[in-house]
């Protein structure tokens, strides 16, 4: 009868306990993985975009890393050029350039701009001073300047809001809210917009606004406004009826309401009279055409009879 002896029972316990702690880690790993793989295929991400997400940390990690060693070695400069130079020729240039949010500008003043960064790396490309010039042209109001990697520089243009028709002795222009000039427009497009017209009348255009704003029923009969004298307005009707405001803003304001409340009470706007002044408040001034003429034919008849 063969014996075992106690020291080969106890090594073959050790190696059946080393192979099942081997299948265990084995089985965790797969586990493991089978989670990993399963939450990566739940992000909206293809096999080659991930590959260039990572692609971008471990360079934009490089770049990091040189930029600190460059700096305490005390040569940011060189650094920088080479670091633009490796994102260049690893495929991190400015290749194309995507504008949105333009509907009435023309786009191609946003391209002249964006495409002299083309094919410059993207590390080198100030989006700040980009921005910067961006909001010199008339249209812009606000733009936002990303880079979507590797390749593409994105635009997206906030466009000024055409408020109203500034006429120059020379032409016609459209402006927005606050009075800046966005570009020319032709005499047959300017027909049923808000004309204003006056020396500083463009300063003064919100103050029309709220002016308007006091009395809402009169504000769609308005057809044009003029800033007389750099010191009130004249506002002129859908009938060609004129109404001269006194200054100030409380005052004119008080007048434009006090005409509505009459306008609502008699029916002013439409009406025979031509103009009415309210400059010298409470009185009001109204002119009739052919009123004056009347009168100076009357007395023209009396003094002819008194001779």
């Amino acid at each position: 009868m063969a014996q075992i002896k106690r020291s080969d029972t106890r090594g073959v316990r050790r190696a059946v306990r080393a192979e099942n702690r081997a299948v265990t880690a084995r089985r965790a790993r797969g586990q493991a993985s089978g989670l990993i793989d399963g939450a990566m295929g739940l992000l909206p991400f293809t096999e080659d975009q991930w590959s260039r997400i990572w692609l971008t940390i471990i360079i934009g990690g490089g770049v990091a890393l040189a930029v600190v060693i460059a700096s305490l070695a005390g040569v940011p400069a060189l650094a920088e050029a080479q670091i633009a130079k490796a994102a260049t020729d690893a495929g991190f240039a400015v290749r194309h350039v995507k504008v949105t949010g333009t509907n009435r500008m023309d786009e191609r003043e946003v391209y002249a701009l964006a495409l002299a960064q083309r094919s410059r790396a993207m590390p080198d490309v100030d989006i700040a001073a980009l921005r910067t010039q961006l909001l010199t042209l008339p249209w812009v109001r606000d733009a936002r300047v990303s880079r979507q990697l590797p390749d593409t520089l994105a635009i997206d243009i906030v466009e000024r809001e055409p408020h109203a028709v500034l006429a120059r002795p020379d032409r016609l222009m459209l402006i927005d809210r606050s009075g800046v000039e966005l570009a020319p427009i032709a005499e047959a497009k300017a027909k049923g917009m808000l004309r204003i017209s006056g020396s500083g009348a463009a300063m003064q255009v919100a103050q029309l606004e709220q002016l308007l704003a006091a009395a809402p029923a009169l504000q769609p009969q308005v057809k044009a406004a003029e800033w007389v004298g750099n010191r009130r307005w004249n506002l002129v009707f859908r009938s060609d009826q004129l109404l001269a405001l006194p200054e100030g803003e409380v005052e004119a304001a008080t007048a434009l309401v006090q005409f509505a409340r009459l306008d609502g009470q008699n029916r002013l706007i439409g009406g025979k009279v031509a103009a009415f002044d309210m400059r010298t408040p409470p009185r009001i001034y109204m002119r009739v055409p052919g009123q004056s003429e009347r009168a100076k034919a009357l007395a023209n008849l009396e003094k002819g009879s008194s001779q």
